[in-house]
């Protein structure tokens, strides 16, 4: 290889390790369905630059590893089981840093009172939880989430004085439909926590301060759902917030001799605005290391 290349940052793992993990400790079973991912840093230069796999802990061990752990320790919540798999992982030859991700897809019990309710499901449709816990040397940082959280009112939304020029059609409204479907991420101060608790806690405030807040502008609402996520959970440093804005279009009725009377839109899926913010606590440092590899915004 020329000596005027130099290997930068890198890392390998596992990706979207499919588990599913079925507790039968108790009359009515509870179901974990998640997709891990992993990923060392570490000593692997070698690797790269020689082929030389001496230090390489293969994916299919990586792979293995969540499996085993898995029945070893359960899987308590998205973040209680990353740091399982973090703790492991950290006390292994070469590795100097981790990051170990998860999607929790939801299933809720059918079938109350009926023979077999406490081992049925129905899958959920609504938002996937999100987690990610990275450690770097002794350092251990855990990154909460939710992804494709859709939400609508149908009022109480408003968009007007904005700049106007040449090619400016939109007109203002004091009434129109906003919908969005929310991506958060967060960042916890702490790895010893309630973490099924504190994900319930920040969904709500999320929600509420959504439909309580009379919005003149999406992006004054993801500032009011940001800082009621921060208000629920004291542990939250900071959270980043994606939402697409989910355009709803009145159809002009008037070729039909119909007058609308905001009742009939067009849902367009693009193009779209896409309004995204960081709302941070005030006074608590920034820590980088926690969003290494974490997208910024979605």
């Amino acid at each position: 290889m020329s000596s005027s290349y130099v290997l930068g940052p890198n890392q390998y793992g596992k990706a979207e390790c499919r588990l599913v993990r079925v507790d039968r400790y108790s009359p009515a079973h509870v179901l974990s369905d998640l997709n891990v991912s992993t990923q060392l840093r570490g000593d692997f230069a070698a690797a790269y630059t020689d082929g030389d796999n001496a230090h390489v802990h293969a994916t299919d061990t990586q792979k293995n590893t969540v499996y085993a752990l898995a029945k070893q320790h359960g899987v308590p919540s998205p973040e209680g089981f990353l740091l399982v798999l973090a703790g492991h992982w950290r006390e292994q030859p070469w590795v100097t840093g981790t990051q170990m991700t998860a999607e929790q897809y939801a299933w809720e019990r059918i079938g109350a009172g009926t023979p077999g309710s406490g081992h049925s499901f129905a899958r959920a449709g609504g938002e996937t939880r999100t987690a990610v816990v990275q450690t770097d040397g002794d350092d251990t940082f855990v990154v909460g989430g939710l992804t494709g959280l859709v939400v609508l009112k149908s009022t109480g939304s408003e968009f007007a004085g904005f700049p106007r020029d040449r090619f400016t059609t939109l007109p203002e409204t004091d009434d129109r439909i906003l919908a969005t479907s929310v991506t958060a991420w967060w960042r916890y101060t702490t790895t010893d926590l309630d973490w099924d608790a504190a994900y319930a806690a920040i969904r709500a405030a999320m929600v509420d301060a959504f439909a309580g807040t009379h919005s003149l502008a999406l992006q004054q609402t993801i500032h009011a759902m940001g800082a009621a996520a921060l208000d629920a959970v004291p542990e939250v440093a900071e959270i980043r917030i994606s939402c697409p804005n989910k355009h709803h279009f009145e159809v002009d009725l008037t070729p039909f001799g119909m007058a609308n009377g905001g009742e009939v839109f067009l849902a367009a899926d693009r193009p779209y605005g896409l309004i995204q913010a960081t709302i941070q606590r005030a006074g608590v440092p920034d820590e980088p290391r926690a969003w290494a590899s974490v997208p910024a915004f979605a």
